[in-house]
C-alpha cells in the first residue's frame, strides 16, 4: 500500500515534491510552503487515499539555513497508513494556514505559534493558547533559558 501511494502522489504531485524520504513505515514528502494547500487538499479529497490531519509540529534545528522544520502528520483510516509532509523555513517566514483545508488545523497551528513563534499567514485566530498574550517569548525555540527567564511572567502566589 506504501509503494501505491507514494507512486501515487508522485504521479499527480510530482512539480510540488521536493524529496521523498522512507523510514521504517512511514512516508515523509518535503514540499515547498507555498504548495501545501494543494498537496493538502489532494490528500482529503483523492477516494483513494481519505487522508485526514492528525497533527502538525515544529522543529527547532537552530542552524543558520532552514532553521525551522514544520511537520504535517496525516493518517488515513482507510488505507491504515501515516505520511509527513514538512517544510523547511527561514527564521522569520510564515507558513500558509490550512484552517481552510481541516479545521483541526486551528488548534495545531496556534500551538506551533505560541511554542515556537512560526507565523500562519491567513489563520483567523492566530493568538497563544498557553502562553500570555504580553509574554514576548516562545518556550520550544532552542535559544529560549533551560530555566526560563526570571520575572517574566508574574506567577500566583500561595
Amino acid at each position: 500500500m506504501k509503494e501505491l501511494i507514494k507512486k501515487k502522489l508522485q504521479e499527480k504531485l510530482s512539480d510540488y515534491i521536493i524529496d521523498i524520504v522512507e523510514f521504517q513505515s512511514d512516508l515523509t514528502f518535503v514540499i515547498k510552503a507555498e504548495n501545501l494547500t494543494i498537496i493538502s487538499k489532494h490528500l482529503r479529497d483523492d477516494v483513494e487515499l481519505e487522508y485526514s490531519l492528525r497533527d502538525i509540529l515544529a522543529i527547532d534545528r537552530y542552524t543558520n539555513e532552514n532553521r525551522f522544520e514544520v511537520v504535517y502528520n496525516f493518517f488515513s483510516i482507510k488505507n491504515k497508513l501515516r505520511i509527513f509532509l514538512k517544510i523547511k523555513i527561514e527564521d522569520a517566514e510564515s507558513v500558509p494556514t490550512l484552517v481552510d483545508v481541516f479545521q483541526s488545523a486551528n488548534w495545531y497551528e496556534r500551538e506551533v505559534f505560541d511554542m515556537h513563534g512560526i507565523k500562519f499567514y491567513n489563520h483567523p485566530d492566530l493568538r497563544r493558547i498557553y502562553m500570555p498574550e504580553e509574554f514576548q517569548y516562545h518556550p520550544l525555540r532552542k535559544e529560549f533559558p533551560l530555566m526560563g527567564i526570571p520575572n517574566s511572567i508574574s506567577l500566583p502566589r500561595n
